[in-house]
């Protein structure tokens, strides 16, 4: 019988399938935290610590305090009402406490007799039966004496079902013990003071006595600020190695972006803002080398960041390339052919609207079209991944609303233009972040902030009411249509789904009319076929229509600037960038608007905080920077943007201030120590190399 094959020797590389205790099912649940290596294990880092090195007594509990007893048990007893539990009897030098145990085994029981000892952790409750303890964590022993305190803090690990922290803390001890014998970890990161990385991680994961949680719990402990710049660092040179990467592909030279800048302008009935043509200039620059742009340009609702797009479009086709602009949603797509059609019809230009709803017959032809090089500009939705979709000669690819899409999806589409030739990339957020930030999370990119409004833009008048003043609401609909304006209400839902989202604004559409017959009222959801929902705009862009009914899709795509009141429904539960996109859907004339946030009482302290700022403020960047504080950088960027280095403890808002000291520190690594640098991303990024080959 052959012998079974040795396992190979453990390094950080190695599956946590040949760790010790980590069976097939355990390494299922880990790969459900994103935990595949050694490495993937010792990054893992705690949530939070628990202190169980010390006995507290029970006379000296605080009510609400977690901490360790240890104590003799004096009686245990099932009782069945008022639900069946196991009732605990608990006796230390001190007095007595009580343990409930509402789930547990029957040999539970047996195990604490009357005599024994038990030394468990868990939060102490004053209640009437005095001291108690539900499901507190407990070993039982025949004398005190057989009990150990913990030496350090104990770990607790963000976890799944079925993985519990004491699995857990055993995987990881392994794994530091692997990383002992790894040269790599013993090696010092040029420029970043501190423990070194095997060390820093040897105190999260077990701190020592002197360590303090408060240092831990605010991210000041000396270990976590060493691994937090090193993260950040990792993250600075991933992006610049893609970056440096790809700027070394030869991009067309595009020019005479003055020239089409003017062309543009001659058929708009208003001038470019000094903000937009500062950014023009900016763009004007990147085009007119031979090596990709790579540029971020950021800009509040109705800033005119598709204006810009457009004249760097032009000079693109003018020069003989084309040009594609990738949207998140259909809609979105629709409404920016809809505008480039009507600015580029007059200049001879052809525009190609390519979405997932075009027939097989149209698509073809479209396709073929591009191939050809026939069609000068194209707008499409995820569409453009597809592997068929080429253009003959694309030189500049606009992506609009980037945080719906990741740095991957992004480098998927350099290969789309001509073989040799690499296009360069506008990238448009409605979604402003504070610079620093920016510097951040998009190291791969420049960037250019649209900091100025069009002239005439009045600011909108925001109110919250309660969902109990829906009939007052009604009225006040009724008289702005009554003055010959029109409105908008959204309808929401905490399920994110076409189907029951299209019932709630039918059925709102549904009690307008009835409220309200003197008007047209229009209806647009997700559910409707695309002509349909032309329609319905279209009526509403044209007056035809006083009041549209409308799901988040209206979000984006509809411009009617004689809209001078919104209505958001349920907007408690919706993110501050999210309602601030909405409510850039009004305000958009000379007439003073209303954005009218319904809300179900009670309110959440954050649903509360939310509706203040929306009170407050109409600055996007105020808006965003809050959202930030509230909910994080995941919720607000994308998890395609905050997961692409897996943001183990470094936080991209809390930190951001430490990043202009790493951005050169990272340009020095991949200039002078491309080893080191490369150490540091499979480290921390992990998967870089699957699109790090550009």
């Amino acid at each position: 019988m052959p012998k079974k094959p040795a396992p190979p020797p453990l390094t950080l590389e190695t599956a946590v399938t040949f760790l010790k205790g980590c069976g097939p099912q355990v390494a299922q649940r880990l790969a459900q935290l994103g935990i595949e290596t050694v490495a993937d294990l010792l990054l893992h880092l705690p949530s939070r610590y628990e202190d169980r090195r010390h006995c507290t007594t029970f006379s000296a509990w605080a009510d609400g305090a977690e901490g360790v007893f240890r104590a003799r048990v004096l009686h245990s007893e099932v009782r069945f009402a008022p639900r069946r539990s196991l009732r605990v009897l608990v006796e230390d030098d001190s007095g007595t406490a009580l343990l409930r145990l509402f789930h547990f085994h029957p040999n539970q029981q047996t195990l604490l007799a009357p005599g024994r000892w038990v030394q468990g952790f868990g939060t102490g409750r004053i209640t009437r039966e005095g001291l108690t303890f539900v499901h507190p964590t407990f070993e039982v022993a025949d004398s005190a004496d057989a009990f150990v305190l913990e030496p350090h803090l104990t770990p607790v690990y963000p976890t799944t079902q079925g993985l519990a922290q004491p699995r857990l803390r055993s995987l990881v001890e392994r794994a530091l013990a692997v990383a002992a014998e790894d040269a790599a970890f013993q090696q010092p990161v040029p420029g970043i003071d501190g423990p070194e990385t095997l060390a820093a991680l040897n105190q999260l994961h077990r701190p020592t006595a002197d360590d303090a949680i408060v240092a831990l719990a605010r991210f000041e402990h000396p270990a976590q600020r060493r691994l937090i710049d090193e993260e950040l660092l990792a993250h600075q040179l991933s992006l610049r190695w893609l970056r440096r990467t790809l700027q070394q592909r030869p991009a067309p030279a595009i020019g005479a972006l003055a020239e089409a800048q003017t062309a543009l302008s001659a058929g708009l009935p208003f001038a470019l803002t000094g903000a937009q043509q500062r950014v023009l200039t900016e763009i004007g620059h990147d085009l007119e080398q031979r090596r990709p742009m790579l540029r971020l340009v950021q800009g509040d609702v109705g800033a005119g960041k598709t204006l810009v797009a457009a004249v760097a479009m032009l000079a693109a086709v003018r020069a003989g390339f084309q040009a594609a602009l990738m949207a998140p949603t259909e809609l979105l797509a629709e409404q920016h052919a809809r505008s480039f059609q009507t600015w580029f019809a007059p200049l001879g230009i052809e525009v190609t609207l390519l979405t997932g709803r075009l027939r097989k017959k149209e698509r073809d032809a479209a396709l073929a079209q591009l191939q050809a090089g026939h069609s000068g500009v194209l707008v499409g939705t995820h569409a453009l991944f597809q592997d068929e979709v080429r253009l003959a000669r694309l030189g500049l690819l606009v992506i609009d609303e980037q945080h719906r899409f990741g740095v991957q999806q992004r480098l998927a589409l350099r290969d789309k233009g001509p073989e040799g030739l690499t296009p360069h990339q506008l990238i448009m957020s409605a979604t402003p972040i504070p610079r620093t930030l920016a510097q951040t999370v998009h190291a791969d990119l420049d960037i250019s902030v649209i900091d100025e409004l069009p002239p005439g833009r009045t600011p909108v008048r925001t109110v919250a009411m309660s969902n109990s003043r829906r009939s007052e609401v009604f009225a006040r609909i009724g008289e702005v249509c009554a003055q010959g304006r029109q409105a908008y209400w959204v309808c929401t839902l905490v399920e994110v789904s076409d189907q029951l989202e299209a019932q709630a604004a039918e059925e709102t559409a549904a009690q307008l009319r009835e409220a309200l017959p003197q008007l047209q009222v229009g209806l647009v959801h997700g559910r409707m076929r695309g002509e349909d929902k032309e329609a319905q705009m279209r009526a509403f862009k044209e007056g035809r229509t006083q009041l549209l009914v409308a799901t988040t899709v209206i979000e984006v795509g509809v411009d009617v600037p004689n809209a001078s009141i919104m209505i958001i429904e349920n907007a408690e539960r919706l993110g501050l960038s999210q309602l601030h996109q909405l409510r850039g859907r009004v305000g958009r004339g000379s007439v003073e608007s209303q954005c009218v946030l319904l809300y179900q009482p009670p309110l959440s302290e954050m649903a509360r905080a939310r509706l203040g700022v929306m009170r407050q403020s109409n600055d996007g960047f105020v808006i965003a920077r809050t959202d930030l504080e509230l909910r994080g950088p995941g919720e607000l960027l994308g998890r395609r943007q905050t997961g692409l280095v897996g943001l183990k403890i470094a936080d991209p808002v809390r930190d951001a201030a430490r990043v202009a000291r790493l951005q050169p520190l990272a340009d020095e690594l991949l200039a002078s120590a491309p080893t080191v640098a490369r150490r540091l991303i499979r480290r921390w990024v992990g998967d870089f190399d699957r699109y790090g080959q550009v």
